[in-house]
Parts: C-alpha cells; structure tokens; sequence
C-alpha cells in the first residue's frame, strides 16, 4: 500500500507594502504606491541596441574584433538615469524617495518642498544616509539638511553633523566644513574631539596644513584638549606640509597639557627638524627620547637617514650615524644601502667604501646597487682600477653585471685612455645579452675619433648594424655631441669626410655639421656641404635650407638666400626664427626695406614666439601714422625696459615707417635722440641718414608712378619722351 501523499504546503499569502506594493491610506499615510522609487514610475525611452549584420550577409568570425565598439557593451554609467539607479539601489526606501525627488527637481523649490512634507517625519538616521549619497547637487543636500533640522521634533545628532562634514569636504567646500562646529554650537550641541578629529583628518589628508592649524585653534577655543594621537596628527600634518614652526608651537601645548610623549610624537618632530636641517635641536630631541621612552631603533635611525638624503644633508647623516653607534644599534642592509648610494652620490666614495666593507665583515647580502653606486663614483673620481676591482667582486658574489654599470666602466675606460678594454668590455656585454644603449658606444667612438682609429671606427658601426640597431639615429646623437666639445668641429669634419666614402651619411647629419660650421663662422664650407647634397642625390629638408639662407647672406648673395626661402615655402614649410631674422637683416642692407618689413609679418604669422625686435618693429611702424618722433622714442625706451636693444631692424622700421606715413625731419629726430642715448654711433646715424634720404626718394617716385598709372597719362608722357615710366 503506498504511503498517503504529504498534505500540500501552506502557501502565505503576500502581504503588500511600502516596497512592494501599495498600502492601506490613513489620515497620517497617505496613499503611496509601489515600485522602485516608492511612487515614481522610472521610464528609459533609451533602449540599447546592438547593430546586427544586413540581410543576407553571412557572419564571417575571422572579421570579428572584440574592440570594435559594436561588438562592446554599452557602459552602465553612459545614461545618467542608469548610473543614479545603479547608485540608489543600496539605499532604504525613503532615503531613495528623497534622492529620487532631488533628481527629478534639481533645485529647491516649492514643489520639491511639498513632495518631501509628504513624508511624516524623517529620522537623524535618514538625514545622514541622504548626505553620504554621492550623486547630488550640493545645495540641495545643504537646503535638506536645514530643512530636516526644522521638523518638529527634530535635532540632529552627531552622525548627522559629521555626515553633513564629510559631505561639504567632498563637495569641495571644506572652508564650509570648518563651520560645522560653531553651527553645532549654535544648535545647543557643544561639538566633541571626534568632530574636529574628522576636520583635522580631511585637511591633512589633502595636504591643507594651515586649515590643519585653523581647526586646532578652534578647539582650543571650545575648550577640547586633543588626545596623543590627535596631537600627532597634527604635528604631522605641519611637519609634511614644511610648517614646522606651527608644530613646534603645538608640541610645547602638547607638554603644557601634560601628555606623555610616543615614539611616533618624537619621530614626526625629528623627520621635520632634519627636513630643516637643524641637526642641534635633532640631537637633543634624540636625548630626550632616550630620558623618557626608550632609544630609537634601527628603523627609526634608517627614516632619519632618508629624511638627510633626500635634502642632501651627508654631514647630518653622518652625525646620525655616529648616534646609531653611540646606542649600539647595528644598521640594517636597508640603513647601509641608503647612506652608501648617498655618500656615492655626494662624492664622499672613501666613506661609501668603509661601510660597504663592514657589510662584507658583518657578512650582510649586499645589493647591485651598491655595486653599481660605487663602481659609478669610482669612474667619476678617475679611479677606474678600483671600478674594475669592484665588478669582478660583483660577478664573484654570483650577481650579473646591468648594462649601467658597464656603461660607467667603459665610460671611465675611454676616459683613461684605454678604448681597447674598453671595447673589450663591450663585447662582453653582447656575450652576456644586453642590448647596448647609444651611452655604451658612445665613448668608444669618441675615442676611436680623436685617435683618428677609423677603421675601428666603421667596424663597431657595421656590428652594431648587425644588432639590429639603428646607426643613423646613433651618429646623430655622436655628431651633435661631438661638435660641442672643444675643437670637437675639427675632428667631426674628419669623421664626416671618412664616413661619407661607406655611405654612412644622410641629410639630418649634413644639417648638424652645417649648422657648427656656422657657428664657427665657416659659411664657405657650410655651403660646399650644401652643394654637396645634389652630388651625392640627397634631398634637402626645410632645415637644410635654413642655414644655407644663413650662409648666403653672410657671404653677401641676398638672391640666392631668397631662392632658398622661396623652397621652403614650396615645401609648405616654415623657416627657422634664425633665417627669418638674417634674411631680414641681408634685405635691408641692400636696401629691400619694403621686402624685410613684409618677411617680418610673415614671420609674426607662422612663428609661435617670434624675435621681440619684430614685434617692436611693427609697434614702430604704427606708431610712425602719428609722425611724432617723441612717440616713437617712447617705444624704443619700452624695448630696452623688456632687455631688447635696439639693432638694426629697428632703425630700418623707422625709416620705412616715417618714409610712408612721416616726414623726413621727424625720422632725423629720431635718430638724434637714439644717438644721444648711445644706442647709435655718429658713422652709424650718417650711414640711416643716408639710406632714409634714399628710401624716401624711392617711396616718393612709387607714389607718383602709382598716380600717372591711376590717371592714365603714360601715352602722354611717352609722346613728350620722358622716360619716367618703366619699359
């Protein structure tokens, strides 16, 4: 017989309310309905679709790419609405009530008012779940929060306070924050240490040490004397922020309120003395620590030492060191490792080396970098036999060399003339793996040049072509370093020439060795290097260009520099602010001011930070419509107050100025008060006198050429045989 069937189970029955559903209405509960937002009814017109294939396209997974934005998700925060939602969702029912009318009204209002009266009372708990909501404008919360403080029968509470803080100071209005005190104050709630605690921790976190020291006046100015660790807080809020005056001044509070010192409160006020570097104070704060708490421990001996360093304060470290000694506290391979790579980085390699050797006889497991530091202050001390020493103790420990520490040795190798270990050492790095930098071969190259060694020279380019590197961008590099040096242009010519028969050059390094050329005022040859490109069926580049233009004026030949400016503006390229300005200076000089003064605003146009005399010129040329010559000497005065003498473009603004809108007297006045000034010789004012006379001939004869071309008179003038007019 089979057993009876159990009895069917009792299902409850769902209850409706607040949530879930609708409640019964009453005289204090009006009806509210259900759903996500108590009675508001969320509606997204925005629905996400994903574009599909046309039809009768096939779906082909090869051409599918997960990074194609059709293929991604939409990101939830992408709607507002979806990100408030996704925020609300963790809130209780009426605190989503009220986030939920704030985003419907965005402002206070009479309307918004109304919608939160419906709701029968609100509780601390509620005000302060409002607050710590994220999404909300900060005025609507700051109006909520006094609003619930005008219910009936409502106060605030201290968590309500300390939300409405933390509120102002993410909103950004800390300023605001610091008033909650005196606000609570005024609402017949005296504040605690625990509200000027959060203050105080909002403001050093952010690194606001003097609203740190604000907050801490106010507490004393409400009576509330700071515990250890708040006071701690404090000082080290000052000490990060270098206030370490204001610290100091809250310590001997701290000692008049009768609170015994931590060794955190002696550590915050040591690191901020040896930030100052008031190692007196520092030595006797460390014996008063040993009087009343306990000596420092490594720990605190190894902070001390970073604080030193970083100030590079090595006598201060050493004197820390000394007390270390004095406790018998034995360093640690952290406390070595810092004042060794300090010492090595101070040039003090001696000391370094003392140390290192007691981490060897204290058999502590001693770090590459402290290999590398000491190997690197060894090669700059020109002690390379000590560096070499130092690195086959290195590989004898079981550590591998880094590509650094060859780079210093064969740096100090080549600088000791020994290029030959110095390329052997090279090959070791390839053996070990290492990738050489352009610092690695650079000096061997250097070297290889000044000894004039170019077959060596060519074969350590053709093996690292061999590794793949890059040789053109490595001789760039070489060639700009190496015509800096001292008669380095002499040995880069000779390098230059050698290298052009292996076709080792291209027009950047043309460029470079030009452009020392003309430094050295060697424009000849600069443009035989020039002219050389054409031979070899190299093209010219827009900085090519720019210092032949630099070269052609300054042998005299204006046209062809003008040839050359006409190229770059082919190449859609813009010349350099040097060839600008010599090209303008070549035009003058030849009497082409209307030209100059045109490349001038060119110059203006296309450069970001043009010449300052440029800019000064077209000033002058303004101001010349005023034909006043005290004006015009007033601009002057202003480009010498902002460091810019007055050369020779200036002179030639002034006369194309004062020939097209002045008088011939009052350009002549000009150059008399420049001269009583001594910005101009008495050679110097004939020589402008001259060329304003001739130019103002010539702007004269233009204009009366423009009127007989404007009246029609040229047929006129032809049949009496005057030859006034161009052919």
């Amino acid at each position: 017989m089979p057993p009876p069937a159990p009895p069917p189970a009792l299902t409850k029955s769902h209850k409706p309310y607040f949530f879930y559903g609708h409640r019964k209405p009453s005289q204090n509960r009006p009806t509210v309905r259900g759903g996500l937002f108590s009675n508001r009814r969320t509606w997204n017109p925005k629905k996400f679709s994903h574009p599909t294939a046309a039809a009768g396209e096939a779906f082909d997974l090869q051409k599918w790419d997960p990074d194609e934005k059709i293929n991604q998700k939409p990101p939830l925060g992408k709607d507002p609405s979806e990100k408030f939602f996704s925020l609300a969702r963790n809130l209780s029912p009426i605190a989503r009530y009220i986030v939920d009318a704030f985003r419907k009204h965005k402002q206070w209002s009479p309307q918004l008012v109304a919608e939160l009266n419906r709701l029968r009372r609100v509780t601390p708990k509620l005000v302060a779940e409002v607050l710590k909501f994220p999404d909300v404008d900060p005025r609507l919360s700051t109006k909520f929060f006094h609003w619930a403080g005008k219910q009936k029968g409502y106060r605030h509470d201290f968590a309500c306070y300390n939300a409405f803080a933390y509120f102002l100071n993410r909103a950004n209005h800390f300023r605001a924050a610091d008033q909650v005190p005196e606000l609570m104050h005024v609402q017949g709630k005296l504040p605690s240490e625990k509200q000027f605690e959060i203050l105080i921790r909002m403001h050093s976190d952010a690194n606001r040490g003097l609203r740190v020291y604000y907050v801490y006046e106010k507490m004393k100015k409400f009576g509330v004397k700071p515990r250890v660790f708040l006071y701690n807080r404090i000082m080290d809020a000052l000490v990060k922020t270098d206030h370490l005056d204001l610290a100091m001044s809250v310590y001997d509070d701290f000692k008049v309120d009768g609170l015994t010192e931590e060794n955190v409160t002696y550590m915050i006020l040591i690191k901020g003395l040896c930030r100052a570097g008031q190692m007196d104070e520092v030595l006797g704060l460390l014996d008063r620590m040993r009087k009343n708490l306990c000596k420092p421990d490594v720990f605190a001996y190894t902070a001390m030492v970073k604080v030193l360093v970083s100030q590079g304060n090595l006598d201060g470290c050493l004197m820390v060191w000394k007390e270390m000694q004095k406790d018998g506290v034995e360093p640690d391979v952290m406390a070595y490792s810092t004042l060794i790579i300090a010492l090595c980085k101070g040039n003090c390699v001696d000391k370094g080396y003392e140390l290192f050797k007691e981490m060897k006889e204290r058999k502590y497991l001693i770090d590459r970098d402290i290999y590398g530091s000491l190997i690197e202050a060894y090669v700059l001390d020109g002690r390379v036999g000590s560096a070499c020493d130092l690195l086959k103790d290195l590989m004898d420990s079981g550590y591998r060399a880094d590509l650094a520490i060859y780079n210093s040795l064969i740096r100090g190798l080549c600088n000791a003339k020994l290029v030959d270990r110095a390329y052997k050492l090279f090959q070791v790095t390839i053996r070990e793996d290492l990738q050489p930098e352009f610092h690695t071969v650079n000096p061997i190259l250097l070297s290889y040049a000044e000894l004039k060694r170019m077959k060596e020279f060519c074969k350590l380019l053709e093996q690292l072509q061999k590794l793949g590197v890059s040789v053109i961008d490595y001789l760039l590099k070489f060639f700009s370093g190496m015509v800096e040096k001292d008669d380095g242009v002499v040995a880069a010519l000779e390098v230059f020439e050698y290298l052009k028969i292996h076709n080792y050059l291209c027009v950047p390094i043309y460029n470079i060795v030009m452009e020392a050329l003309i430094k050295n005022s060697k424009e000849k040859k600069a443009l035989a290097l020039f002219h050389e490109l054409s031979d070899l069926g190299l093209v010219p580049d827009s900085s090519t260009y720019c210092n032949a233009i630099l070269c052609y004026v300054e042998v005299e030949d204006v046209q062809e520099a003008c040839t050359m400016y006409n190229k770059i503006k082919e190449m859609a390229s813009v010349p350099s602010v040097a060839a600008y300005s010599s090209l303008v200076k070549g035009l003058c000089k030849i009497g082409e001011i209307e030209p100059a003064m045109m490349l001038i605003r060119d110059c203006l146009a296309h450069v970001t930070n043009g010449p300052m005399e440029f800019k000064y010129s077209l000033t002058i040329i303004h101001v010349c419509k005023l034909n006043d010559a005290q004006k015009i000497v007033e601009v002057v005065n202003e480009m010498v107050e902002q460091g810019c003498r007055p050369n020779s473009v200036t002179y030639y603004a002034i006369i194309y100025g004062m020939c097209k809108h002045g008088t011939i007297e009052e350009a002549r006045k000009v150059f008399s008060t420049m001269r009583v000034c001594k910005f101009l010789s008495e050679a110097d004012e004939i020589a402008y006198d001259e060329m304003l006379v001739d130019h103002m001939k010539k702007t004269t004869a233009d204009l009366v050429l423009s009127g007989i071309k404007f009246f029609g008179l040229e047929s006129k003038l032809k049949a009496k045989g005057c030859n006034l007019l161009p052919s």
